[in-house]
């Protein structure tokens, strides 16, 4: 299957499909196809998966596009400004992703619900408890906010992360929560109480511009119910 990504900041990805080839979405992520695209409404794993994918922030159905008697056409676009990632996901090389990151995918990718087993972690990272995993084998299209930044880490290598900017990191990397020290810190220095710590081997991507960062920000400008 061929791809490509066009547009900026509200990216499309558009994939190019044999006769016989599919792709998956969830419910009412199609943006416009060709008319030989076959849609197929399905829990895609049974209803724990469609209740996991619920927990996570997505669909609970998920749509499968068939290329019909030919090659066809299907895109996909962003929701918010950011960028679209396409990732190849090989048998053993486990991602997890924030809530609500994916797109759309090969049926030969896996999606399931990660949950954070340290409670400090899914209470105090700016995360929450719930993220997801993926693996199998296919191609995975992730939605980022703002522009990614990639980093390697070695083992043992950490890097420490503001609420809301971790957007993917390999299944290898460990996460926890790092307190913010000083007191004085803490009251004026405008980051919080807590922070995320990831640490390597893997591979991490980072966000620039989280969508809940964004809504803060817009919000201070919003009209109030008695302005």
């Amino acid at each position: 299957m061929r791809y490509e990504i066009k547009g900026a900041p509200f990216p499309a990805a558009t994939c190019y499909l044999e006769a016989g080839e599919q792709v998956i979405t969830e419910g009412g992520g199609m943006s416009w196809m060709s008319p030989n695209m076959k849609m197929e409404t399905t829990t895609n794993g049974g209803i724990g998966k469609a209740l996991g994918r619920m927990l996570s922030h997505d669909k609970m159905f998920q749509n499968r596009y068939t290329s019909v008697g030919g090659s066809g056409m299907i895109t996909f676009a962003s929701s918010f400004p950011g960028e679209i990632k396409a990732i190849e996901i090989k048998p053993g090389e486990e991602l997890i992703c924030q809530k609500s990151s994916f797109l759309a995918s090969t049926p030969g990718v896996n999606m399931s619900v990660f949950f954070r087993k340290k409670l400090s972690t899914g209470l105090f990272g700016g995360e929450g408890f719930i993220m997801q995993k993926f693996e199998g084998a296919g191609l995975l299209f992730i939605e980022i906010d703002g522009t990614p930044i990639e980093y390697n880490l070695q083992a043992g290598e950490q890097i420490i992360i503001d609420t809301g900017h971790l957007v993917m990191m390999s299944a290898s990397c460990k996460m926890d929560v790092k307190t913010v020290s000083g007191v004085k810190n803490i009251v004026f220095g405008g980051e919080g109480l807590f922070n995320t710590v990831v640490e390597g081997p893997g591979k991490v991507v980072l966000q620039t511009m989280p969508v809940s960062r964004l809504a803060g920000t817009l919000a201070a400008y919003m009209p109030t119910a008695n302005s």
